[in-house]
């Protein structure tokens, strides 16, 4: 049976990812940074939470990730641990370039010194190209970061590039746009929006503000981005790919069909908060998927319309079970 170790297994894209592996077969692995209590919810959401085998472990503790590496011998290793909310990066900027950059190459270390041969996937973000370059944003698109979340990103894709180069080592960069899901969390705004249409809907909330609502993003289902991460491991050679749908949508209109699922206008709850602006803000994101088409197979197969009514949805039947 194969091994694999999946850091932040406990957040969106690990506890999917590990669903998807576990059906594939494989013995599945994830470090817990013991700081605080293990947020299992996730898990317990996909119904893995005893499928998995979890290990103390910290990206910014090295000797850490040698013991855990030693003890789970796995033969791929996916990185999807970090901060990763963009605002609080501006907010805890050390913390996230430790974790989100530095981080990226304790792990890169602690494979080169345990098992060279380990296949190893970085999260890599579409953050990394902040003030976009070129209208669609491909593997070739400059890089022009605009917040600490996307220059620590940054940091760990090119030196995940560089230990490839330099050690010859299997290590590839998912360059993923933005991908939601009912277990994002609260703080990202899909998450955000369809958790208050649902609180609006039974009559536990009157109003949603939000920010730049005119920042038009490329939303996809993190239960379809993780398939890619995973063919990118399955490959002959190691590579980076843009992971994305190809179409994009302001807030706005996001927001729309969201209130629009459950009978609502939108117009009569939102209320746009200008201290919700990031101090250096990104207006469009708009990924070019045809590489991870041609070369993986892959492409989205959630439409942004069902990705919302499938959030709408559960946080309706969660908001109703609430105590």
């Amino acid at each position: 049976m194969k091994s694999a170790l999946i850091t932040g297994i406990t957040g969106q894209d690990g506890a999917y990812l590990a669903n998807l592996l576990l059906n594939k077969g494989y013995k599945v692995y994830g470090l817990i940074a013991r700081r605080t209590s293990a947020a299992m919810w996730r898990l317990q959401f996909l119904s893995i939470d005893n499928e998995v085998e979890l290990l103390d472990g910290d990206l910014t503790d090295l000797s850490s990730l040698v013991r855990a590496i030693k003890a789970a011998k796995p033969v791929e290793i996916y990185n999807l641990g970090a901060q990763s909310f963009v605002g609080t990066s501006w907010q805890q900027t050390l913390l996230t370039v430790q974790s989100a950059g530095v981080g990226v190459l304790h792990i890169l270390e602690a494979i080169r010194l345990t098992d060279p041969a380990i296949r190893f996937y970085q999260a890599s973000s579409s953050e990394m190209f902040g003030l976009t370059q070129e209208p669609i944003q491909s593997e070739t698109t400059p890089f022009h970061p605009r917040s600490p979340y996307g220059v620590a990103k940054l940091f760990g894709h090119w030196m995940t590039v560089n230990y490839r180069d330099s050690f010859n080592m299997f290590a590839c960069s998912g360059i993923l746009f933005n991908h939601e899901s009912p277990i994002r969390g609260i703080e990202f705004v899909t998450r955000k929006v369809t958790d208050a249409v649902a609180r609006i809907k039974l009559g536990k909330q009157k109003e949603l503000r939000l920010g730049n609502v005119d920042a038009k993003r490329d939303w996809g289902f993190a239960g379809d981005y993780v398939e890619a991460m995973w063919l990118m491991l399955q490959q002959n050679k190691p590579d980076d790919y843009v992971v994305a749908t190809g179409r994009t949508t302001t807030v706005r209109d996001m927001c729309k069909s969201a209130f629009e699922y459950v009978g609502l206008n939108y117009e009569d709850f939102v209320i746009i908060d200008p201290m919700l602006y990031r101090p250096t803000e990104v207006d469009t994101f708009l990924g070019n998927p045809a590489k991870a088409k041609k070369v993986l197979g892959w492409r989205a197969k959630t439409s942004l319309k069902a990705l919302i009514q499938m959030m709408v949805d559960a946080d309706l039947i969660r908001i109703e079970n609430e105590q």
